[in-house]
């Protein structure tokens, strides 16, 4: 049996030829074109000594190269290697390196960091442009089509966020990304071929690039694709474009929301998709009211594909929670606190989300120890808290990493930045423990604030008096810090890590004076 992501871009060619695939800047590229250029592009890589089964890094930012080269890797049967644009040469070399990628393909601005990488790996370079894999591509003749591949093969590596440790490459192999295409072609997010996508996120990330890009392309559909999110950029596109359909993180809602209360045009938006971290319930209604447009928010990991859970039309959506799991897919709760064997807790029980289904990776590149701590007993242990009602919606409750411990209380984050988000002064927050002396560790909300207010020690003792009335004695946050912008990953999600290291050293410095 013969199975390829390729084929997803390739057979809606055959079947739209002349509809648009994408459109970027000024050009509008067809079907038939893109995998004309894909098949071009994998001659260029053939040439280079690529073959089946080789590793092929993609450090390029969204563009039509990202496709092209994305695609054009896969029809030769070799395995893609998306690198995170943001990435800086010591972490590109870890991903080269760990990856044993047998070319990068890079764009030119991005040469100093992944020139460094490069060089440092001995890992050839092909750079995108007049001067690189373009001009080569141009003159080359495509290759006739998809190189068979079996289900079980390896088509991409994508890399974990590192939020413990180095990055591992969670190998997806070419069944779990074109279920997980087909699956969320149909629902969650019923694409069709005259939707038209907003492709606002990342393509190196896999939110956009399997969410967006491939179902998109599976459809037949088409993308308006923006190089970097601007929000009053965005607005304007989907009006222009008439783009049906959004996917977005919580960070971009609000960006939106505050792009349309300078502009008051608005596109003919029919759903949108929020993932990637938590949507709070009052942006997700005042999107709705301003926009006219249903928001479905879902869940996801790297490691299966992405998509695991979602709010569907098929099923009343349930704001709070991230939907009931996609078809294919079993989710279920877990006891968290148990090493080496799943035992599933009780409808309604807080405990660790685990999942099987054809959205599971094959395991991490070169960790089978780590592997072997995920994949127990047939179940895939997320690292997530979460709760399953009666009626099987799910809820994330927080990261098990992301637990606070208040003086032996267990005290989760989502549910804290729940209630602190309805507080007028709030935009945005993250509640973190930072350590303390006698607790152990101590609830520290960092806000974002609305436009306008004044920040300081008066408002932040407001905020926990506010919150003393609403959360338990040991819920409540005793310190609140401001902060202008929150440090964020590639996919939109707070990176608390780095709001830990600043608060923590905060506290070691105040506590030495």
């Amino acid at each position: 049996m013969t199975l390829s992501v390729a084929a997803v871009l390739a057979e809606s060619a055959a079947r739209r030829p002349d509809h648009p695939a994408i459109v970027f800047g000024t050009e509008r590229v067809t079907y038939s074109e893109l995998w004309f250029r894909a098949r071009q592009y994998a001659t260029v890589f053939r040439e280079q000594g690529i073959n089946p089964g080789d590793r092929v890094a993609l450090l390029l930012p969204n563009g039509l190269e990202f496709p092209a080269a994305y695609f054009g890797v896969l029809a030769l049967g070799a395995v893609v290697v998306p690198v995170n644009a943001l990435l800086r040469a010591a972490e590109i070399e870890h991903v080269l390196s760990d990856s044993g990628a047998q070319l990068l393909v890079c764009a030119a601005p991005l040469l100093d960091e992944g020139g460094k990488a490069a060089e440092a790996t001995g890992v050839p370079v092909l750079t995108t442009g007049a001067d690189g894999v373009d001009a080569l591509a141009a003159r080359a003749e495509p290759v006739s089509g998809c190189a068979p591949s079996e289900p079980g093969d390896i088509a991409v590596i994508l890399y974990t966020s590192g939020t413990t440790g180095r990055p591992k490459g969670a190998m997806l192999t070419q069944l779990n990304i074109t279920m997980n295409i087909q699956v969320g072609m149909d629902s969650p997010f019923d694409f069709r071929p005259d939707d038209v996508l907003l492709g606002c996120l990342p393509l190196f990330h896999t939110f956009g690039q399997i969410c967006g890009m491939g179902t998109c392309f599976r459809a037949g559909a088409t993308m308006v694709l923006m190089e970097r999110f601007d929000a009053a950029r965005a607005l304007d596109l989907m009006v222009t474009h008439g783009c049906t359909v959004l996917m977005g993180v919580p960070t971009m809602y609000l960006a939106l929301l505050d792009a349309a209360a300078a502009d008051g045009r608005r596109p003919p938006l029919d759903r949108a998709f929020s993932g990637g971290s938590a949507l709070p319930v009052t942006v997700l209604k005042e999107f709705q009211e301003t926009f006219g447009c249903q928001i479905y928010e879902g869940y996801g990991l790297t490691e299966t594909s992405p998509v695991v859970a979602y709010n569907q039309r098929a099923w009343p959506c349930r704001p709070g929670t991230v939907g009931r799991p996609v078809w294919g897919v079993d989710v279920e709760i877990a006891r968290a606190d148990l090493e080496g064997r799943i035992e599933l807790l009780p409808t309604g029980e807080v405990g660790e989300i685990v999942i099987r289904g054809h959205n599971v990776m094959a395991g991490y590149l070169n960790r089978p120890e780590a592997t072997a701590e995920v994949m127990v007993d047939g179940w895939f242990r997320s690292g997530d808290l979460g709760v399953k009602d009666s009626e099987g919606y799910l809820s994330i409750v927080d990261r098990k990493k992301d637990l606070v411990l208040r003086g032996g209380y267990n005290v989760y984050p989502r549910e804290v930045e729940d209630v602190l988000v309805h507080h007028p002064a709030i935009a945005q927050v993250a509640v973190i423990g930072v350590p303390h002396a006698l607790h152990g560790e101590e609830v520290c909300a960092v806000v974002l604030t609305r436009p306008g207010l004044t920040t300081g020690p008066a408002l932040g003792a407001e905020i926990t008096a506010w919150s003393r009335e609403r959360l338990a004695a040991y819920k409540y946050p005793r310190r609140v810090e401001f902060v202008d912008a929150f440090p964020l990953g590639p996919s939109g999600k707070v990176l608390k890590r780095e709001l830990v290291t600043l608060f923590s050293a905060a506290s070691a410095a105040s506590a030495g004076r």
